[in-house]
């Protein structure tokens, strides 16, 4: 029973992080390249998790994910009748609350990699995909470790967002925080130290581990 949910959890943080590499790369690209005015107002929606309590995500999650919002909608596609409390919903959530910590660092790292580069490659003819993949992608990989190993680590840990769209129940949403909270609610101490001691060696794991691979990294890139 206590393996439930970590298991679930492993599921949603890769998933989440696998999702937000896809998605979170062409925006950091954009975000790190683009002229366009109006590009530093979409950074701020971006980033707005870092500063919004879980609380209020999670409310407006709940409308957009309900039976009238627009998940409802897509719900209704398949026969059901709302994302919210479903694992769906939880990958959402967690898309849309992670997506600061992938975004801004592979943003960052594409911003250092500068103009030069990219300017040497198109003299020799290479593609503007070509440039991209060949050339923006393997400079910027620190960045994209840090994306990769924050939006992880931050999904294992995320608690208010996922308690307002998930909710509590076994097999579907229950993930690590819900259910360490449960087992502290219920006086079940003995299940809830081994959660968060297990918690808080993977968070010393995950920190001392990317420190570790970041150095090797930028020794590599000297």
């Amino acid at each position: 029973m206590i393996w439930q949910p970590i298991l679930l959890t492993l599921q949603l943080a890769t998933l989440t992080t696998l999702i937000l590499l896809v998605i979170g790369t062409p925006l950091a690209w954009w975000l790190a390249r683009s002229p366009a005015r109006w590009k530093e107002a979409v950074a701020t929606v971006v980033a707005l998790p870092l500063v919004l309590p879980p609380t209020v995500i999670g409310f407006y999650l709940l409308i957009l994910l309900g039976p009238d919002g627009p998940g409802g909608w897509v719900a209704s596609l398949w026969g059901a009748r709302t994302l919210a409390f479903t694992f769906p919903g939880l990958v959402i959530g967690s898309v849309l609350y992670s997506m600061p910590f992938v975004v801004q660092p592979i943003r960052n790292a594409f911003e250092a990699a500068g103009d030069r580069p990219l300017e040497a490659a198109a003299t020799l003819r290479a593609s503007p995909l070509d440039r991209f993949f060949t050339v923006a992608v393997p400079l910027a990989r620190r960045g994209f470790l840090t994306g990769a190993v924050l939006g992880f680590a931050h999904t294992m840990g995320e608690f208010g967002v996922i308690l307002m769209i998930g909710g509590n129940i076994p097999g579907k949403t229950r993930v690590l925080s819900v259910a360490i909270y449960d087992y502290v609610e219920t006086l079940q101490w003995t299940q809830a130290h081994i959660l968060a001691g297990g918690m808080l060696v993977f968070s010393f794991t995950v920190i001392l581990t990317m420190m570790m691979l970041e150095k090797r990294i930028g020794r590599g890139g000297r």
